[in-house]
């Protein structure tokens, strides 16, 4: 498993559908070692921190694998790294084999995964698209988050090396996918309630699951 890329943004004003909208979502790659902190890497910011960023989200990551899913799916358009707004493009890392509350070490970082990435409408904004996170939802090729927990310095070719594998073993495919479920089965029920155990998990997402719970058809 390989870092292949290190890419960072800060807010920028961009016109959209004849509105002022500001977006830290367009990320340029960078060379050398980075410094990684608790909220994010050297020389990266988010616009608005009531959805983005913060220790739960330090790091957007996204499999490059998922890049010739889309050069298939959108032929013609230019995909440079980091164009799905991703801090770190990874190699060897996809949602079916990262499980929430794993712990990899990157550099001289370490870093536990939290939870998969929700787009918002911004990422429409960066493929001048409507139907983008809907796209993207349905793919889902939706990467992940990551919080750090212990700070130190990264750079594009760092092995990323497995830690420890969280007990639960909930896929980051699989909480991605029963966030908008609208019925569960019993296995669902189960892994959601796995789930809430993980202590890596944000407790907006296990608020979030366990309403869930106390509403959802069982099919």
């Amino acid at each position: 498993m390989k870092l292949v890329s290190v890419s960072v943004g800060v807010p920028r004003d961009i016109t959209w559908h004849n509105r002022n909208v500001t977006t830290a979502i367009f990320k340029h790659q960078v060379e050398g070692r980075v410094a990684l902190g608790k909220l994010n890497l050297q020389g990266d910011r988010q616009a608005d921190l009531s959805v983005h960023g913060g220790e739960h989200k330090a790091v957007y990551c996204y499999p490059i694998e998922h890049y010739d899913y889309w050069k298939r799916a959108l032929p013609g358009r230019e995909l440079p790294m980091a164009v799905f707004g991703e801090n770190f493009t990874t190699a060897g890392l996809t949602e079916d084999s990262v499980h929430l509350g794993d712990q990899f070490s990157i550099g001289s970082a370490l870093v536990v995964v939290t939870q998969p990435r929700l787009p918002c409408y911004k990422l429409g904004l960066r493929f001048q698209s409507d139907d983008m996170v809907k796209r993207f939802i349905a793919s889902g090729r939706m990467g992940f988050y990551v919080a750090v927990r212990r700070v130190g310095d990264v750079g594009a070719g760092d092995e990323i090396t497995v830690i420890s594998r969280d007990p639960h073993a909930v896929p980051v495919s699989d909480i991605a996918r029963l966030y908008a479920a609208t019925t569960y089965s019993a296995d669902d029920v189960a892994s959601v309630r796995r789930a809430l155990r993980v202590d890596a998990l944000p407790e907006n997402w296990k608020d979030h699951f366990r309403e869930r719970l106390q509403k959802v058809n069982i099919s």
